[in-house]
């Protein structure tokens, strides 16, 4: 073990996760089954104010496909796909899939509970939270399947969650725990659990959401998956009769940071931990959102570090910010200064993207900073990221000038100041770099993209390679990424076709 690299990361902890991390380590609260408070009958209640975002189709009879990878279902802890495969299995969220019938979702809630004594992946915290959210929506569109043994198995996870929350890791984690609480205690009528829920909601949503609207883990998908959650707490809550003004305020302003930072077509930047088919699409966020009469605008850009600059053909996202949620970096990539560019509504320079979460070789490379459209010297990454989801040395940018079309900004990660200026013109891009000495720029071109579509001044010299880039977990597309030796200054347009 490096123990420098440890302390770099350790030292950004908060004392109450190293508290946990100890803490849940010799005190392991285990499973017992806990009466409901409230009864079948006043359970069996059925509707939402408005129906909320059909989940993604993931089941079909025996056999389950998350993130890409079928497998026939074998028991609630294979592991054999990586762990975000076996907790996909834990949360449900097949059961809302509108292809599925009521029979076959009974068929696993029934499974589920019968093997729950054998179940550890599914008795972690984050899979009780979203297991708990997606079997009361099965069960208010479906009240006459509620029966005791159900909801005291739901109610009884719920109490497990509520002495195992995620306070070892917060950020996203810690407020999905919330949301569950939340939703939970509405459903069950629970007012102790409802005073302690929105308590922690409230306060996570104050400490999560950043001024600008933005999750502060800055991933656009887990702002639309967290903000899709957000929605759920004011739809199922308000319909037991939680007032949810105060939530409502949230999810106005994260609408509008959605609306500021999605292209077009509706799309997310795919920066930081980001990936198509995780969250719901920003249209259906955004048409539920409706249906549930929140108002928003969109939001100016700031504290979440990203810029965009439009114009009538040409939109791209420029990343100048830093990391904002400093104990818990997690789904930060070593991306300084890194940008993405669509002409005409299709991308050109992306961003190689996320295939895994497994600690491994290739989840190592996509949040290194050679696998974004970043500056690279002696093959280093910017900020110190390590073991899938660690963090040491960050390195910091400033802004140094912003208007409608030009940013300028820099970071000293590499030793010395390195800077680069954004430009969008009429008809091209232009990314200028300057760095005292040797370094290399990398430019990832979509698939399908001619590379001639790239003007170089002042390169010492231009390498063309095939690249895999990822827009979803496990399935790769090829490109062309320029790998661009310069020293002192480097000037790069890249144009419209037909200019």
């Amino acid at each position: 073990m490096n123990f420098g690299l440890l302390l770099r990361t350790v030292r950004h902890l908060r004392p109450t996760q190293v508290y946990h991390q100890i803490w849940y380590r010799l005190v392991k609260p285990q499973f017992k089954v806990i009466a409901s408070p409230i009864s079948v009958e006043q359970l069996a209640v059925s509707g939402f104010k408005t129906e909320p975002i059909p989940r993604y189709y993931c089941l079909d009879g025996n056999r389950f496909r998350f993130l890409n990878i079928e497998h026939e279902f074998s028991n609630w802890n294979y592991t054999g796909n990586g762990m975000l495969w076996a907790y996909n299995q834990n949360y449900f969220d097949f059961i809302n899939q509108p292809e599925l019938t009521k029979d076959e979702g009974l068929y696993w809630i029934d499974k589920f509970i019968e093997d729950l004594p054998s179940n550890k992946v599914g008795l972690d915290p984050y899979p009780i939270a979203l297991r708990s959210i997606n079997w009361i929506k099965f069960f208010l569109r479906n009240p006459e399947t509620v029966t005791k043994p159900r909801i005291d198995s739901l109610y009884s996870q719920i109490k497990l969650l509520e002495k195992k929350l995620e306070y070892h890791l917060l950020a996203n984690h810690l407020l999905e725990d919330a949301y569950a609480l939340y939703i939970s205690a509405a459903y069950f009528q629970d007012k102790q659990l409802l005073k302690k829920a929105t308590k922690l909601l409230l306060g996570q949503l104050k400490e999560q959401i950043l001024p600008d609207g933005a999750h502060y883990e800055q991933s656009v998908m887990y702002h639309c998956i967290l903000l899709d959650r957000l929605l759920d707490c004011i739809n199922i809550g308000e319909r037991c009769a939680v007032n949810g003004a105060e939530l409502r305020v949230y999810a106005s302003k994260m609408l509008g940071h959605l609306q500021s930072i999605i292209y077009r077509d509706g799309s997310i930047p795919m920066v930081n931990d980001a990936a198509e088919g995780i969250a719901p699409k920003s249209e259906d966020i955004f048409d539920y959102a409706r249906r549930l009469y929140i108002k928003w605008e969109a939001l100016p850009l700031k504290e979440c570090g990203y810029r965009r600059m439009c114009n009538d053909r040409m939109e791209t996202t420029v990343d100048v910010g830093n990391i904002t949620a400093t104990y818990q970096p997690g789904h930060t990539h070593a991306d300084s200064l890194n940008y993405e560019l669509h002409m005409d509504g299709r991308p050109v320079v992306v961003d190689t993207g996320v295939s895994t979460y497994e600690k491994n070789e290739r989840r190592q490379y996509e949040r290194g900073s050679s696998a974004h459209n970043c500056v690279v010297v002696d093959g280093r990454n910017s900020s110190e990221v390590w073991g899938g989801f660690r963090v040491g040395w960050r390195c910091d940018v400033r802004c140094r000038m912003e208007d409608g079309r030009c940013i300028e900004a820099s970071h000293f990660g590499f030793g010395k100041e390195c800077k680069r200026r954004f430009e969008m013109n009429e008809n091209q891009f232009v990314i200028e770099d300057w760095f005292d000495g040797e370094a290399m720029s990398y430019i990832h071109l979509a698939e399908g993209i001619d590379p001639d579509v790239v003007e170089i001044n002042n390169a010492i010299k231009v390498e063309r390679k095939e690249c895999l880039y990822s827009t979803e977990y496990n399935k790769f597309r090829k490109g062309i990424v320029l790998e661009i030796y310069f020293s002192g200054h480097l000037k790069t347009r890249i144009k419209l076709e037909g200019q």
